[in-house]
């Protein structure tokens, strides 16, 4: 093979393996829109689909039922377009200035969050001679994007809504997985004052964790994203949702070192005894998050990034690299472990959520970071 000719890499050649169960995607989508009452269910899809790919995950949804999704950026809108050319695709981060004509050649509709997004997009309208559709983002609690409240309210017969058609109101929680934070109701209040001062414009508030809200704040459209990929929506509660991914890595080489001897960049983990390793053939240029690195004394951490190895749960050594995590693997029977063996990474009791939490951050940014060179699998059981 030319060094110029690309091929699709085979599992068996992979150093790591990301497994997309695209059946479980749907049964969580499925959960939520039932949950939702008789709000659409729409399906957030920025972030190449939390990680699991646009151009898999959209078709598996819009298979399912799903007709309206978000993404972040024009260029995913782009992307999601491709593969659901009937679909209804909004871009949340808003109308980047000089852009409209793409919204409208790719028939997309911009989320406007400020008045000079709102005038820029009713003077593109009325230069088309079109009234376009857009959403209208209501700031209630989060002061990241929006209008403010009052600002909302005094767009109550303002002229430039006769532009441009707005076809949905938006607003997003700021703590929808805390049951007991008051932010949610005020946030509730806020938006249904907006939603009264635009009747017959359907409304949306509620992410992943605002569809499992005991209030119910569905309005006519939910906006699900991390519990679609196997995130706990509820996190003081059992996990609802089915694991969407798993991640498996390669042994690529076996060694034993002994008591004292160092591992990794800088010798930051040190064996106390006699240990047997295992390195990996993943690292932070993977997504891996480098937080998980093992530092200390062999048999002294338990906190940090764990690897499951013939079923028995093996910690860390040394640092995560760019492209290799070193395992201590000492408590596996050496018959059961060679080079070659496939050791998980996301899976069984190694969620997304508790991966987040061994690395000191969230489950959504495990997800996102998933790289692009691992073989991928798709499986479509169940859709």
């Amino acid at each position: 093979m030319k060094a110029s000719q690309a091929r699709f890499i085979a599992g068996s050649e992979a150093g790591s393996l990301l497994h997309i169960d695209l059946g479980a995607l749907v049964s969580n989508w499925r959960l939520l829109r039932d949950r939702a009452g008789g709000a659409e269910a729409a399906a957030v899809v920025k972030a190449d689909a939390y990680g699991t790919g646009i151009e898999t995950t959209v078709p598996a949804l819009h298979r399912a039922g799903c007709r309206t999704f978000f993404v972040a950026h024009l260029s995913e809108a782009i992307r999601a377009r491709a593969v659901a050319p009937e679909a209804t695709i909004y871009i949340l981060n808003g109308l980047p200035p000089g852009t409209a004509d793409v919204y409208a050649e790719f028939d997309l509709r911009p989320v406007l969050g400020s008045r000079e997004e709102i005038d820029e997009w009713a003077a593109f309208c009325r230069a088309e001679g079109r009234r376009l559709k857009a959403a209208v983002h209501f700031d209630t609690g989060m002061n990241r994007l929006g209008l403010t409240v009052p600002q909302g309210l005094a767009l109550k017969g303002d002229p430039r809504l006769a532009d441009f058609e707005p076809a949905l109101l938006m607003s997003h929680f700021a703590s929808a997985e805390e049951r007991d934070n008051p932010l949610n109701q005020r946030q509730i209040a806020a938006f249904s004052a907006i939603r009264e001062a635009f009747p017959g414009i359907p409304g949306s508030l509620a992410n992943s964790s605002g569809i499992l809200r005991e209030e119910k704040p569905h309005f006519d459209l939910v906006r699900p994203g991390y519990a679609l990929y196997g995130g706990n929506p509820t996190p003081d509660r059992n996990n609802p949702m089915r694991p969407v991914v798993g991640l498996q890595s390669r042994i690529i080489q076996l060694r034993t070192v002994d008591a004292g001897d160092g591992v990794g960049y800088n010798w930051r983990w040190t064996a106390q005894t006699k240990r047997r390793l295992a390195t990996l053939s993943i690292g932070y240029a993977d997504g891996y998050p480098r937080p998980s690195s093992g530092i200390g004394a062999s048999g002294e951490i338990s906190e940090r990034g764990m690897a499951i190895v013939a079923g028995r749960p093996c910690p860390f050594a040394g640092t995560v690299s760019m492209d290799l995590i070193i395992v201590d693997v000492t408590d596996v029977p050496e018959n059961e472990v060679k080079r070659g063996d496939l050791v998980t990474l996301i899976g069984g009791d190694l969620t997304v959520d508790e991966v987040g939490r061994r690395a000191g951050t969230i489950g959504y940014e495990i997800l996102t970071n998933l790289g692009r060179r691992y073989a991928r699998t798709h499986r479509e059981t169940e859709i």
